[in-house]
């Protein structure tokens, strides 16, 4: 059995390759609407957020051969996870990306000053989804921009971006999680030409934030983690076949 950790078009086409060859695979995935379009694509499909121990767990009941790698970039948390379930289980892992790196609506900075410069730079109407502990800094590099911030609807936040300057129709005030729809209507509602956030884990809701964007065609600009060293990538489907030459 092959495992694919999924939620992106690349695993659904992954899927798509191993059924044409007659490969046995299941899926896993961390969100509803991800387990809606896998099981377009997989008769398996496990939608549950799988810390190492359920990974190794699932390995065990399925006996797995073969782990696929094919989450999103910055889905870092669950790719570190695959490969220490992988490693202590003695099971293959293969890490799947495409070879033209990052899609063109992220643009991936190092820190709260990049992140300014470049949502300068795509808009005048800036959407941050990165809290109010840091929205000093970003309204001070942000001057003459349209700052939209969703913070939390708590009292002492709001009053704290009112002292920034910050209009009514400035201030989301809500907490989340926020899904998919709800990010792309707000962003719509609001006029919002780019997006700032970091790259954050699921609960951070950050596929959900960048799938958003990208419905919309707006520019991500994003807060990058520290790099993750990947074990045996691969740019092409094509290359899963030293993989898989010998299983069923």
């Amino acid at each position: 059995m092959i495992l694919i950790f999924g939620g992106t078009s690349d695993s659904l086409d992954i899927c798509d390759w191993l059924h044409a060859r007659g490969h046995e695979y299941i899926v896993s995935v961390a969100t509803e609407y991800g387990e809606q379009l896998a099981k377009q694509h997989a008769e398996q499909v496990i939608c549950q957020r799988l810390d190492e121990a359920g990974m190794c767990r699932v390995m065990r009941e399925k006996a797995v051969s073969l782990i696929i790698d094919a989450t999103h970039p910055f889905a870092v948390e669950v790719s570190a996870n695959a490969m220490n379930a992988a490693g202590s289980m003695n099971i293959p892992y293969v890490r799947y990306e495409r070879s033209s790196g990052e899609a063109d609506h992220l643009h991936l900075v190092r820190d709260i000053d990049e992140a300014c410069r470049a949502a300068a730079a795509l808009g005048d109407r800036i959407f941050l989804t990165t809290g109010s502990k840091n929205l000093p800094e970003y309204v001070a590099k942000l001057p003459g921009k349209h700052v939209i911030a969703r913070v939390l609807p708590v009292a002492d936040v709001i009053v704290a971006c009112e002292q920034l300057g910050l209009l009514a129709d400035q201030i989301i005030a809500m907490k989340g999680p926020f899904s998919r729809a709800l990010n792309t209507e707000l962003f719509r509602q609001t006029g919002a030409e780019v997006m700032i956030t970091k790259e954050s884990g699921p609960k951070g809701g950050f596929a959900e934030k960048i799938a958003a964007c990208q419905d919309l065609g707006i520019p991500c600009v994003v807060i990058r983690r520290p790099p993750l060293q990947y074990q045996n990538v691969i740019t092409d489907i094509g290359e899963l076949a030293q993989y898989t030459i010998y299983m069923k």
